[in-house]
């Protein structure tokens, strides 16, 4: 693992997070250091979501304590945790129709300098080259996600949490998802991955923590996957 990846980027501990009156987070500890692609693993229903979500300040309620490069989070409006560097690509993409593909990649304000151009965006999903004049939600399932992904690549973000960007998509395109996560961890970026699919998680984390009922149970390195195997089914189900 490299040098730099030797501090902890963002820390979380005792999370605890509520829908309502449904407590849905029941105290969630991990962190992810600087330069690390690191999945959270689970079942539907494990709180995963609800982590990126409470992580990013989109859930009004919540307890514990999460702190981004030393700095905490909980308690700051969402705009204000983005403006500190962290972009959040949610599950349901979020593309906006009236737009078309260049519009969307240029919507996003800047919040750091070191953002992507919309020419290195293009260079990395060349299919969205193609697709820049049509209508966001007339793209394929595939362009959505790549157009979700790159659209916060352009505010200059240092840790990007994804929410299962791989979900219904065809094979070739999770193939695509997971060169251009590699690219950007080469590039420097931190990565937070929520997946059920370990064995794409595999093929682009360093590490990968399990989550169920709300709470971390479990934690792997990458080159310990395999030997957890058969526990990695028991959990996921799979």
């Amino acid at each position: 693992m490299p040098e730099a990846a030797s501090v902890d980027y963002l820390e979380v501990s005792g999370l605890n997070a509520w829908y309502g009156e449904s407590h849905v987070l029941h105290g969630a500890d991990f962190s992810v250091r600087r330069g690390e692609v690191v999945t959270l693993l689970g079942r539907n229903g494990a709180g995963k979501t609800t982590t990126l979500k409470s992580i990013m300040g989109i859930v009004a309620r919540r307890t514990g304590t999460a702190r981004f490069e030393g700095r905490e989070l909980l308690g700051l409006p969402s705009d204000q945790v983005a403006r500190l560097g962290i972009a959040f690509c949610p599950e349901e993409r979020g593309i906006f129709a009236s737009l078309d593909v260049e519009e969307n990649l240029l919507l996003p304000p800047k919040v750091r300098d070191g953002g992507m151009t919309v020419d290195e965006i293009y260079q990395l999903f060349p299919n969205l080259e193609e697709r820049r004049r049509s209508q966001g939600t007339k793209l394929s399932g595939g362009e959505q996600q790549m157009l979700a992904i790159g659209r916060i690549l352009r505010t200059g973000a240092t840790l990007l949490l994804l929410d299962e960007p791989t979900e219904g998509l065809a094979p070739v395109i999770v193939q695509k998802i997971g060169q251009v996560i590699r690219e950007l961890k080469a590039r420097g970026l931190t990565i937070l991955l929520v997946e059920q699919n370990f064995r794409f998680a595999a093929t682009v984390a360093d590490r990968h923590y399990v989550m169920e009922d709300g709470r971390v149970i479990d934690q792997f390195r990458n080159d310990e996957v395999e030997t957890n195997i058969d526990k990695l089914h028991e959990y996921l189900g799979v």
